[in-house]
C-alpha cells in the first residue's frame, strides 16, 4: 500500500465505534468510498483485546457507540460512560492522542439518566483533552433522520415511516410538540470534514449547521402525504429541504416486496396513457402509447406550456398559429430524440406515421384541472 492516497494526503486509519449502528453505518459506508484511509471498526460484539488493536492503530477515532433504549437505566451507564473511559484510559496508558469526535445528544444538558451518562461521557473526554492536548470534537446532536434508522429506536421519524409504510397505526401523545431534528447526510459530512481540515476548534461543542423543526402533528401529516404519492401521484415541493430528506428516508423503509407499485392505464381505441407524477410547482409529466395512424392532441392552450419527447416509434407533431393557416411539421423518432416545446396560441397534434406503437413523455406545466382545463379543441 502506499504511503499517500490519490488526493494527495496521508492515509490516515480510522476507528468508528458503534459501527453497525445508525450514524455508524452510514458513516462506514461514506468512508469506504474514500482512497485515503484505511477503515477499522468496533462493535458490541468485539473484545477488550480487539479494542486496543483497533486503538493502537488509529489515527481519528470516531466514538459513535452508546446506549439509546436499554432495558434498565444503569445500562446507560455501562454503555455510554464505561466504553469511553476504557477508550481514555488506553490512550492514557500507552500516551497516543488521536483525534476523537463524539456523537453526544442535546439531551446531555437534561436531567434524566440518558442525558446524564451522556453528560458524563463527555466529561471525561474534555478531561483528557486538557490533559494531554489531543483534538476532540463533540457534537450534541438532536434528533437524527435518514436511512437505515431503526423503528423504535433511533427516532420517531423512523417509527412513523416504517408504520406508516406498513399501513400500521402510529401514536402520537402530543402533536403539538416541537421536534429539532438532523438529517444523517449532514451529520455524516460534518463528522467526514474532519479528516480534510485539522484544524484546531475553539469551540468545546458542535453542531450540525442544517437543523429542521417541526411539530410531531406536522410531522405525521408529512409521511401521510408522501404514502399518499402513489395514489396521488402529487410529489412534495423540491424546494423544501425538509421534505426532500424526508422523502428520502420514507422510501428507505419500503417493504422489500414493495418497491414497485400499478398506475392506472387509461385505455382507448388510440392507445393508452398514465400520468407519472404531479406538482402544483411543476406541472406533471404522463406517458401516452399510440397506435400506428393515430393522431393525438388537435387542441390549443392559452397558458400552459408542455414538452413532447418520443422516445418509440415514428411520429409528426404538427402546429398551426391559432391566427394563420400555416401548418409547421417537426418530424420526431426514436433514433434521433429531440424534445419539442409546444408554445400557447398553436394548435398542435402528434400522429404516429410509423407501422410500430409509439411512446411519446410528455410534460406540461400544469396540472390538468377540469374545471379550469385551458385546453380547447382545434384542428391543426
Amino acid at each position: 500500500m502506499t504511503d499517500f492516497s490519490l488526493r494527495g494526503g496521508h492515509i490516515k486509519t480510522i476507528l468508528v465505534t458503534g459501527a453497525a449502528g445508525f450514524i455508524g453505518r452510514n458513516l462506514v459506508t461514506a468512508l469506504k468510498c474514500r482512497t485515503d484511509v484505511v477503515l477499522r471498526t468496533f462493535g458490541r460484539q468485539d473484545g477488550l483485546s480487539v479494542l486496543e488493536t483497533v486503538l493502537d492503530e488509529a489515527d481519528i477515532i470516531f466514538h459513535l457507540a452508546g446506549i439509546n433504549r436499554p432495558e434498565e437505566d444503569e445500562e446507560f451507564v455501562s454503555g455510554n460512560v464505561g466504553l469511553t473511559r476504557e477508550i481514555i484510559g488506553y490512550l492514557k496508558k500507552t500516551s497516543r492522542t488521536p483525534m476523537i469526535i463524539y456523537s453526544s445528544s442535546s439531551q446531555a444538558s437534561l436531567d434524566n439518566p440518558y442525558g446524564r451518562s451522556k453528560k458524563v461521557a463527555e466529561e471525561v473526554l474534555l478531561d483528557y483533552k486538557r490533559r494531554t492536548g489531543a483534538s476532540v470534537y463533540i457534537y450534541r446532536l438532536p434528533g437524527v433522520f435518514g436511512k437505515w434508522s431503526r423503528p423504535n429506536y433511533n427516532s420517531v421519524v423512523a417509527t412513523f415511516c416504517h408504520n406508516i409504510a406498513r399501513g400500521l397505526d402510529i401514536t402520537i401523545s402530543d402533536a403539538d410538540r416541537e421536534l429539532e431534528l438532523v438529517y444523517i447526510d449532514d451529520v455524516v459530512t460534518a463528522f467526514c470534514k474532519h479528516l480534510d481540515d485539522e484544524r484546531e476548534s475553539t469551540q468545546q461543542f458542535l453542531t450540525i449547521t442544517r437543523s429542521f423543526r417541526i411539530t410531531l402533528g406536522n410531522l405525521a401529516n408529512r409521511i401521510r402525504q408522501l404514502h399518499a404519492v402513489r395514489k396521488t401521484l402529487v410529489v412534495p415541493d423540491q424546494a423544501d429541504d425538509f421534505m426532500k430528506c424526508l422523502h428520502a428516508t420514507y422510501l428507505s423503509f419500503l417493504p422489500e416486496d414493495a418497491f414497485a407499485h400499478p398506475i392506472k392505464l387509461n385505455v382507448d381505441n388510440r392507445g393508452w396513457l398514465f400520468e407519472l407524477i404531479k406538482s402544483k410547482h411543476f406541472g406533471q409529466i404522463f406517458v401516452s402509447k399510440t397506435l400506428p395512424g393515430i393522431t393525438r392532441g388537435c387542441h390549443y392552450h392559452n397558458t400552459k406550456i408542455e414538452k413532447f419527447c418520443l422516445i418509440q416509434g415514428e411520429g409528426v407533431i404538427r402546429f398551426r398559429h391559432m391566427v394563420s393557416d400555416k401548418v409547421l411539421v417537426y418530424p420526431v423518432n426514436g433514433i434521433d430524440i429531440k424534445v419539442v416545446d409546444i408554445p400557447p396560441g398553436y394548435a398542435h397534434s402528434i400522429e404516429n406515421i410509423g407501422s410500430t406503437e409509439m411512446i411519446v413523455l410528455f410534460w406540461a406545466n400544469h396540472v390538468f384541472d377540469p374545471e379550469i382545463p385551458d385546453t380547447t379543441y382545434c384542428e391543426v
